[in-house]
């Protein structure tokens, strides 16, 4: 079924219609605060002055403000546009205390705040509120007749935020220039400014629209993610007095994991939450699926039970650096082996196992064991992101239910276990996302240290037999094109280098390939699989097929896959 697509409506706006009953401008608390400087602030009066200075009747333009309204509420949230709205009220509020004529500062007023409407007992109302914390210190010190004349003077112990001081300091840069200009000058200013000065609006009363609309535009800087959109309603829905300290915390958590991966945590938490596959986007569906059960009166519980245990768990999952004796550095080495993966879409349920088992090392290790081998088959399978996707919300479904490590879909199928078999003894190398995956994961099962980790900064696939051998190599005499063709890509055939592809030393024979191109200038590697080829006196068909049923049979083994395995 079609979705219906919400409205967007853009057109061009004087200021002198901006600033108007038309528009209640609202900075939501989600917004970064207000942060342009003195610089910003007087490129813009210079600009208007030159336009000024041009003398013409064209019309300036001061570019774009992406707004969530609905048409039938004059109710504006600013997303795109709070820098220029915030700069041009002080602006006019500086050119109100400036001019000497008491009609013209109360029209410029008028700009800045609509008046009371005493048969309504309507109280005055300022046509643009800051978040929050700025809003009563921009209310009195800017949307207030004769106010700027006394904030130019206002100390820092006044001002309690960044904003308040750039508010400050940008009023003050304004007053001393517009002191300079005359009378007339002032008059035609305000004329400019609400005449012939015009913005373009573009307003949509459907948050998503607005939030695809405010990314593009504001590529340049740093765009408002979901998560910011989510703090402002959470920490709404927290009383007064405990809102800077649930602030305080969700910025501390949003800083300890970084912006990025923040963001892609209210993703699993979602996942976690819903058992589901996202289909719509997550500024709904978070809403809809986790919000909604703490908002709108306990915005405290989801940052205490949600939003706190899984930004640990995060922190644990991505650090990798449990301390302790016993399974702890089993639970560290299946962490290191998953997020080797080409997808992170196993991470919703490993983070489910991280905060509700957190303190069991026993259960974590046995839990992401059974998780890697799940997530190994199905990257060998190539199951694509859909199916992938559902098999890890259904294993979710299962643990919430209390199934645990007995979960059914942690369980592979006979004929997946066949697959994943098949896969392993074909030409894995021409899978470039699952090769390495593969040989990392023999590596660590052969290596003397069942933990091994691996942080070479460059680490490659190679061939021992060579892809391409020239034609009066020895490799030409030892394999006949049959066997060539047949092993040059499997296992059995490969090894890792921690160096870059050497396209001339691929080539070698046998004896100087060990000695100039796998080995160290000590004679040894740091993989197990490579000194497991240093050790061979010749490489044949005989030895790589071997060699290739071993390691088969290894991950045979490894990953309980008990079926007979192809050659």
């Amino acid at each position: 079924m079609a979705v219906a697509l919400q409205p967007i409506k853009a057109a061009e706006i004087s200021l002198g219609k901006l600033f108007t009953d038309d528009f209640d401008f609202v900075i939501p608390e989600y917004q970064r605060p207000y942060a342009w400087g003195t610089e910003e602030t007087l490129q813009l009066l210079s600009d208007l002055q030159s336009a000024l200075d041009r003398d013409t009747q064209e019309p300036y333009f001061l570019g774009s403000v992406v707004l969530i309204k609905e048409a039938t509420s004059p109710r504006s949230e600013v997303i795109v546009g709070q820098q220029r709205l915030t700069t041009l009220t002080i602006l006019l509020a500086v050119l109100r205390d400036l001019v000497v004529d008491d009609e013209l500062q109360r029209a410029i007023h008028k700009l800045l705040e609509e008046p009371a409407v005493l048969f309504e007992d309507k109280d005055a109302a300022p046509r643009l509120t800051l978040r929050p914390r700025d809003s009563a210190f921009f209310r009195e010190h800017i949307q207030t007749k004769g106010a700027t004349t006394k904030l130019v003077t206002v100390s820092d112990n006044l001002t309690t935020t960044d904003s308040q001081r750039a508010i400050r300091d940008n009023a003050a840069a304004l007053r001393k220039e517009l002191l300079e200009w005359g009378q007339p000058e002032l008059l035609q200013l305000y004329k400019m400014l609400g005449k012939r000065t015009f913005v373009v609006t573009v307003s949509t009363p459907d948050l998503n629209s607005a939030y695809r609309i405010f990314s593009v535009m504001n590529a340049r800087g740093l765009p408002l993610s979901p998560p910011d959109i989510f703090k402002s309603q959470v920490i709404g829905a927290i009383p007064e007095h405990d809102r800077d300290h649930y602030a305080n915390a969700w910025e501390q958590l949003e800083q300890e994991l970084g912006r990025r991966e923040f963001g892609e945590l209210f993703l699993y938490i979602r996942a976690i939450t819903s058992q589901t596959r996202a289909v719509r986007g997550l500024l709904q569906e978070f809403r809809e699926q986790v919000l909604d059960v703490y908002l709108p009166s306990n915005g405290k519980g989801f940052i205490r039970e949600v939003l706190e245990p899984y930004a640990r768990a995060d922190n644990r999952l991505l650090s990798q650096d449990f301390q302790g004796a016993g399974a702890w550095p089993s639970v560290n080495s299946w962490l290191k082996r998953l997020s080797q993966l080409d997808n992170d879409d196993w991470r919703p349920v490993a983070l489910w196992a991280l905060r509700h088992h957190g303190d069991d090392a026993e259960y974590l290790s046995q839990f992401m064991c059974q998780l890697e081998r799940l997530a190994a088959s199905m990257l060998l399978r190539r199951v694509y992101a859909t199916p992938r996707v559902q098999r890890y919300m259904e294993l979710l479904k299962q643990l919430v239910d209390g199934q645990g490590l007995t979960s059914p879909a942690f369980e592979l199928s006979s004929s997946e276990r066949r697959e994943t078999l098949a896969r392993l003894g074909d030409e894995i190398y021409t899978v470039r996302r699952v090769r390495k995956y593969i040989l990392l994961r023999l590596d660590s099962m052969l290596a003397s240290d069942a933990g091994a980790t691996y942080d070479h900064s460059i680490i490659t696939v190679e061939h021992v037999l060579p892809q391409n051998p020239d034609e009066s190599s020895q490799w030409l005499q030892d394999f006949s094109e049959e066997e060539w063709l047949h092993w040059r890509h499997r296992l059995g055939n490969l090894l890792l280098l921690n160096r870059r592809k050497n396209s001339q030393a691929q080539n070698y024979d046998f004896d100087r390939k060990k000695s100039a191109y796998f080995s160290s200038r000590a004679g040894v590697s740091s993989f197990a699989l490579t000194t497991q080829v240093l050790k061979e006196p010749q490489w044949t068909p005989e030895v790589i097929e071997r060699r290739h049923r071993e390691l088969l049979g290894l991950l045979t083994r490894e990953w309980n896959l008990a079926t007979d395995f192809p050659s």
